[in-house]
């Protein structure tokens, strides 16, 4: 267990000492308050992200080793200083009109109003988060050879679907069509437009992806560029995925802090255990010997979705999204087990 967590232990230790000494020395005295307000978004980070961590572990599953540990290096800086710092700068510079280093300045010198920029935006970044996470959902359950079933009932019904072609973005075309009913006139554009590249980019992702395993299957021997090329598309697909899931967990963060120093430790934190918890799940084969928790994570992966869209206009509390999505990989590690006991 060490091995794999020593490197969250090494980052926790230091980002929770950086956090004390911002808060010593720049917000006279207020190191311990900083270094609470860390840990609690840490935990926070982790409790909405289990349901990412295992279908991360499913995407890696196939990947080499070569790849997977560039997700937890490479990942872990887009994870970090790409989303849960450089993006929500970009997003209010480019919403607001302004020069990056105005809003980097603003962020560090002016935190109510980079806070009150960022709050315009929530709902076309969350829209796009929730249009890519929704199309992950349908495409999954309407997967054709998918064989094991969690909830059958409904499960069976949604694989049914699969012959109806361009059934994952006409749902999801429509999900955005309702949300449009529900949006600010002043919104709407931004919105609809959010939404469809959310549906684009994953189109674009796992199309590619999909080409790359035909090709792989239909060729004896793979050339060298071939394996690298699709180790990048897995890699890329992924940081897709992570992406999606810490935008309501980048824009919550501001109700416990405005500080984006503080906010970006407490999550560093948060998104190194789930790698650490990503790559454990993989290498002890833990999808395989639990069945049904595939399952979960992708019906957590739905209820964000929907969450997130419900969030546009009207405010749904984090610990709403983490505790569903916990309920769910729960419910699907409980009757994992059941099942392998019925098995032996």
């Amino acid at each position: 267990m060490t091995k794999y967590f020593l490197g969250s232990y090494i980052v926790t230790a230091l980002g929770l000492t950086g956090a004390f000494l911002w808060g010593e020395h720049v917000h006279n005295g207020t190191g311990l308050t900083c270094v609470f307000i860390a840990s609690v978004l840490a935990i926070l980070e982790i409790s909405l992200s289990f349901d990412n961590a295992v279908v991360n572990a499913m995407k890696l599953e196939n990947m080499s080793e070569k790849w997977r540990h560039r997700f937890i290096t490479w990942g872990i800086l887009i994870a970090v200083f790409g989303m849960r710092f450089l993006f929500p700068l970009l997003v209010v510079a480019i919403f607001a009109k302004l020069n990056i280093l105005t809003v980097l300045d603003m962020a560090f010198n002016d935190v109510n109003k980079y806070a009150h920029y960022l709050e315009l935006t929530h709902a076309p970044i969350v829209t796009f988060g929730g249009s890519f996470l929704l199309m992950l959902f349908m495409d999954y359950f309407t997967e054709q050879n998918k064989k094991v079933h969690w909830i059958s009932f409904i499960e069976e019904r949604l694989q049914r679907l699969n012959k109806y072609q361009g059934l994952c973005t006409v749902t999801t075309l429509c999900a955005i069509g309702l949300l449009l009913l529900k949006t600010a006139p002043d919104l709407r554009m931004s919105v609809l437009t959010s939404g469809i590249a959310g549906i684009i980019t994953y189109l674009c992702i796992d199309g590619l992806a999909e080409w790359l395993e035909r090709r792989q299957e239909a060729r004896a021997k793979i050339c060298a560029d071939t394996v690298k090329c699709s180790g990048l598309v897995g890699f890329l697909y992924l940081e897709l995925i992570d992406a999606s899931f810490s935008l309501d967990g980048v824009l919550g963060a501001f109700a416990l802090s405005k500080d984006i120093l503080i906010i970006t430790i407490g999550l560093f934190i948060g998104a190194m255990f789930v790698r650490s918890l990503t790559i454990m799940l993989v290498e002890k084969k833990t999808l395989a010997q639990y069945l049904y928790l595939e399952h979960g994570a992708h019906w957590a992966i739905g209820t964000l979705a929907i969450l997130m869209f419900v969030s546009t206009f009207h405010e749904v509390p984090e610990v709403v999204t983490g505790l569903l999505g916990l309920i769910f990989i729960l419910s699907a590690f409980v009757t994992s087990i059941i099942h392998n006991k019925k098995q032996n």
